[in-house]
């Protein structure tokens, strides 16, 4: 099978490159307009001249089956586009498109082409997570905070907070009926932002706060009197009278911790079978987030 990684940035490098570089039956063909870094990936990885490319037509010369896009969020659509014009089974980086006229419009070309596109929701796949859905779940609160890093709203909330507002919706146990958003905003700056799902026995919160003075993640999932917890996605802690805690072995890699191995190799498994995948759910995730960036940038002054 042969595989193109565009994009080779610290999320392809540290995440996608470990796990896609170790695959047998995997022909690895790498893209980046950047020689320097092209030379130093491509070198620390032992692959020849012609599974280097900083030529995007030239990548796709080589017939690809599948490819992994990491390149910037805005140069997405370019990207997918010809991707999928091409009948190339496409896993981007979320988001899709910063602009959510450009994701629907992405979404239906695949339709067209009856190609796979898949979009990177590696939380879905975290085991921390993944173990969440299997817990009571009357109360959803996820928290992911960071230092310093006010930003403007749609590219915090489509490039951070969008990973908030889709372990949401995932984990939610039933339909949303009511959609709620907090935020502050200072000269067109988010600082954080809240937003509320809810339905019929369950509320759902997800948090972001720019200037929290930590870099932080935590799910809660509770309900019947029992409560889970997952920091930072490494450790789990079960509530029940006394708490039972759970840690990442010293020996699991980050990339499974996080889910991203899973999702890599589901998107493979996928490909192989000759399953097209639809990203009509990552689009609702989208469409959300839409809601979110609106709601943020039409308060009052």
């Amino acid at each position: 099978m042969k595989v193109g990684c565009i994009g080779l940035g610290d999320i392809a490098q540290k995440a996608y490159l470990p796990v896609l570089a170790t695959r047998p039956g995997l022909e690895l063909h790498v893209h980046t307009r950047t020689p320097a870094t092209l030379t130093r990936v491509a070198d620390s990885l032992h692959l020849p001249a012609g599974q280097r490319h900083t030529d995007l037509s030239e990548l796709l010369a080589q017939d690809l089956d599948v490819a992994f896009v990491h390149a910037p969020t805005h140069v997405h659509p370019e990207i997918v586009t010809r991707l999928l014009e091409a009948g190339v089974a496409t896993y981007v980086d979320k988001p899709i498109a910063y602009e959510l006229a450009d994701s629907e419009r992405l979404v239906k070309l695949a339709e067209e082409r009856n190609t796979s596109l898949a979009v990177g929701f590696n939380r879905r796949y975290a085991p921390g997570y993944a173990q969440c859905a299997d817990h009571p779940r009357e109360l959803i609160l996820m928290q992911k905070n960071r230092v310093g890093l006010p930003e403007q709203p749609r590219t915090m909330i489509l490039d951070d907070f969008i990973h908030v507002v889709d372990t949401l919706r995932f984990l939610a146990p039933g339909p949303v009926d009511d959609v709620t958003v907090r935020a502050r905003v200072e000269n067109g700056l988010l600082h954080h932002v809240v937003l509320q799902l809810a339905g019929e026995g369950f509320t759902a919160l997800g948090v972001m706060n720019r200037l929290s003075g930590s870099n932080e993640e935590i799910l809660e999932v509770s309900g019947q009197d029992t409560k889970r917890q997952v920091v930072n996605l490494a450790e789990v802690i079960d509530h029940k009278g006394q708490p039972t805690i759970r840690r990442r072995g010293d020996w699991v890699p980050v990339a499974r911790q996080r889910g991203i191995e899973q999702v890599v190799l589901a998107f493979l498994d996928a490909v192989r079978a000759g399953k097209v995948l639809s990203a009509r759910d990552a689009l609702a995730t989208h469409e959300l987030c839409e809601r979110v960036v609106r709601a943020v940038t039409d308060r009052p002054a």
